[in-house]
């Protein structure tokens, strides 16, 4: 199943190396942040919004976390996906409503799971 998906990462050639393979799975990128306000920002701009949201944690200005929090304080119903590096806050991302944690590097076929699982 197709799903339209907003990335949040600090990391630009990230982006990039997301949209390929998510364009390979037939997924359709529909937005881009690079820091979690810039996320929120994105979020709120988007209509319809994202089926799934595919976080990081450490970026500027506004961490994962937090970020999460704000957007499921918008739209209880968002569905967001950790993708990050630091395992340490794992516990952390799943209390603040994310549905799943996925360490960097990630393997396509565990982020395609990951996405079918919840949509």
């Amino acid at each position: 199943m197709m799903a339209s998906i907003l990335i949040v990462d600090d990391d630009t050639f990230l982006h990039k190396v997301l949209d390929r393979i998510l364009s390979i799975g037939n997924h359709e990128v529909v937005g881009h942040a690079y820091d979690g306000a810039e996320a929120i920002e994105v979020y709120n701009g988007l209509n319809p919004k994202p089926d799934i949201i595919l976080m990081d944690h450490r970026m500027p200005i506004m961490n994962g976390v937090t970020s999460t929090k704000e957007i499921l304080h918008i739209n209880p119903d968002a569905k967001i996906l950790f993708i990050s590096a630091d395992e340490t806050i794992k516990k952390q991302a799943m209390d603040a409503g994310a549905l799943d944690f996925l360490t960097k590097p990630i393997r396509s076929v565990d982020m395609f799971a990951a996405i079918d699982s919840h949509m």
